[in-house]
């Protein structure tokens, strides 16, 4: 059933109607605006206070998930089911995170081999190479939790462009360095074109593929042929997307950064955040509720972007991370019986840190014309900073901040003497906040994201599983390498081509 076909499709579309009248500074005036909004596990808090919605629009979008069958589908999922129907596949990341896994041949190997090379003395950096999943997470991972790293230096190339690995190659020796070649099907242009650089890279100065290279796959047997040693390789399930797959040895970088056990906190903390998805009833549940508000905004309120804030530098890549996730997700035209989709899915996913954000792109979000939702994300105490000085004083210079932009952006400030002084306001905010940024919050973070586009998939009635619009654009790519018929190509296509083929002293076919 598509949203649109949903029986309380059209209630919201009249609440909708009713609330584009209602300010938010009147909402948030109620005496029991926070006791109905603010929703709360352990530490983790949702503020959705700054909302245009009321007690009626957040019940009418619990009945939307009821009669979508969002609760039967949540089981299905965690059970294993093979919901991703056009691969034929279940969704099993929520398993990787389980703690049966910790007594797993699997986590061994993974464990054993990480703390061999944060006690090597010979390794001194490491290089994952991957793209996609294969990078965003693990670097994204790693960059949060820099405050725990006490590993070889970390080191992440993506990108074919070949000034990416050239310049982190020039900062580490090759006789001391290992390099991750992480790819789920280990068939991945731009990894293995980057891998075979580094490999040579490795022998011209002196290093040994043979115990410096490792691999992380789905596919081990392509990676065996390839040429990594079958002793290197630290295989995953298919079963396992690549945007979900930072919980398998795709993260064997950042275990190498901090350690197995914070490793190990970090997916307990997504444990618990799966557990609470599992058993929390529909109007309790942290990840539903944030779905019903992404989908409240984007189909009913018709914004289609969503801003991502983290007000916290460490958390600098997830905005990115979060694109991808939602993006690659719930970016669908059509619903899971291949039936064209009558309204539209995932909104533009976009972000930066706070405080950097308000002095570039908040202008727009203040007084451009349109509305663009945003969710601020708020550690309330700052991470490991073990020097003197005015650390604390700092952070809270920066919670200030959070806290005054989505004040701001919700109440706005009245100025028709000098109109280019106004502030509309009535700009909706989620402040989502805990205590600190470590592994088992992460952990939890990531692990809310994951299920609020989950969720959001459930509603539209799409398979949020699969990325088959990724496919077109690599083959046409593969067709202009090799020259392979350019007459399929426009003139301007061939005109580029050749222009690049002329500069590089080449030419195709």
């Amino acid at each position: 059933m598509q949203l649109g076909d949903n029986p309380h499709f059209q209630a919201l579309e009249n609440q909708a109607d009713r609330m584009r009248a209602v300010s938010l500074a009147d909402l948030l005036a109620k005496p029991d605006r926070q006791e109905a909004f603010v929703w709360q596990l352990e530490d983790l808090q949702v503020d959705a206070t700054r909302q245009p919605m009321t007690k009626g629009v957040l019940a009418d979008l619990l009945a939307l998930a009821e009669a979508s069958s969002v609760p039967e589908k949540i089981a299905a999922m965690l059970s294993g089911a093979p919901i991703n129907h056009t691969e034929n596949r279940p969704v099993i990341h929520c398993q990787l995170r389980h703690p049966d896994r910790l007594a797993s041949p699997e986590w061994q190997k993974l464990a054993e081999l990480a703390e061999a090379v944060r006690q090597n003395p010979d390794i001194d950096a490491v290089i994952n190479l991957g793209i996609g999943g294969s990078d965003l997470g693990p670097a994204m991972v790693a960059e949060a939790l820099a405050g725990y790293a006490d590993g070889p230096a970390l080191h992440f190339v993506a990108n074919i462009d070949p000034a990416q690995l050239h310049d982190c190659l020039v900062k580490c020796d090759p006789k001391r360095t290992l390099i991750i070649v992480t790819s789920k099907t280990f068939t991945t242009a731009e990894t293995l074109a980057n891998a075979a650089l580094a490999r040579d890279w490795l022998v011209a100065g002196g290093g040994d593929p043979a115990w410096q290279l490792v691999a992380v796959s789905a596919a081990p047997q392509q990676a065996v042929a390839w040429g990594v040693s079958q002793d290197r390789i630290c295989s995953f399930a298919e079963g396992v997307g690549g945007r979900t797959s930072v919980w398998s040895a795709v993260g064997l970088a950042v275990m190498i950064s901090i350690g197995a056990d914070k490793f190990a906190e970090f997916l307990n903390g997504a444990h618990q955040l799966d557990r609470h998805f599992a058993s929390a009833p529909l109007s309790q549940n942290l990840p539903v509720l944030m779905a019903l508000i992404r989908i409240w905004q984007r189909n009913f309120m018709a914004r289609p972007s969503y801003g991502i804030m983290p007000y916290d530098q460490r958390l600098a890549r997830l905005p990115a991370w979060a694109q991808q996730l939602e993006m690659e997700s719930n970016g669908k035209q059509v619903d899971r019986k291949g039936t064209r989709l009558r309204l539209p899915a995932s909104p533009l996913i976009w972000g930066e840190p706070g405080t950097n954000a308000q002095h570039s792109f908040f202008q727009y979000l203040h007084q451009g014309l349109e509305i663009h939702p945003i969710d601020i994300l708020l550690p309330l105490s700052p991470g490991p900073l073990p020097l003197p000085g005015g650390w604390a004083d700092n952070h809270a210079t920066l919670v200030a901040n959070a806290i005054a932009q989505a004040e701001a952006l919700a109440l706005g400030h009245r100025n028709d003497l000098e109109p280019h002084r106004h502030f509309p306001g009535n700009r909706p905010s989620l402040v989502i906040s805990w205590e600190q940024t470590n592994p088992f919050s992460l952990g939890r973070l990531l692990a809310l994201y994951e299920h609020i586009t989950a969720v959001c998939g459930f509603i539209w009635d799409i398979n949020s599983f699969d990325q088959w619009g990724v496919e077109l654009g690599k083959t046409m790519a593969r067709q202009l390498e090799s020259g392979e018929a350019l007459e399929d190509f426009s003139a301007g296509a061939r005109a580029l081509l050749g222009r690049a083929d002329q500069l590089r002293g080449t030419k195709k076919a």
